[in-house]
């Protein structure tokens, strides 16, 4: 199954998926990137730090955003090109993660879309903001 085709995206299309994240993700996440900053898997030095606890990585939860665009909006088949990203909250261990891409702009000559990203906790929060750039399928 092939994703949408930029004649079929609208502005203002928007795309969610949710995930409550786990130990079990962060210590794989850790694995697969190399990323084993105490902050993430330790919990003594953890509370030594600004976030007072262990918190989950950044680019986990952006990755969410990832998701999306492969599997959903615009779907299988899509480049991503690029993405803007500001961490605005940490997200801790058994968060479930709400992350939405909105369609803001469609580049058709250069079949380009460009998204509103924006990911939130289970309280409502902003975790993650941004930008992206992605080429779906032709």
């Amino acid at each position: 199954m092939i994703g949408k085709k930029i004649n079929e995206i609208k502005l203002g299309d928007v795309s969610v998926y949710s995930r409550t994240v786990t130990e079990t993700d962060v210590v794989l996440f850790g694995g697969v990137t190399g990323d084993l900053n105490s902050a993430h898997f330790n919990e003594e030095y953890a509370k030594k730090t600004f976030f007072k606890g262990r918190i989950v990585h950044g680019m986990l939860t952006a990755s969410y955003f990832s998701t999306i665009f492969g599997t959903q909006l615009p779907g299988a088949g899509t480049i991503y090109l690029g993405q803007d990203l500001k961490f605005t909250k940490p997200v801790r261990f058994n968060d479930t993660i709400t992350a939405s891409a909105k369609v803001i702009e469609i580049k058709e000559e250069k079949n380009i879309v460009v998204f509103e990203t924006i990911a939130k906790n289970q309280n409502d929060e902003v975790v993650v903001t941004g930008k992206a750039t992605v080429m779906p399928p032709k």
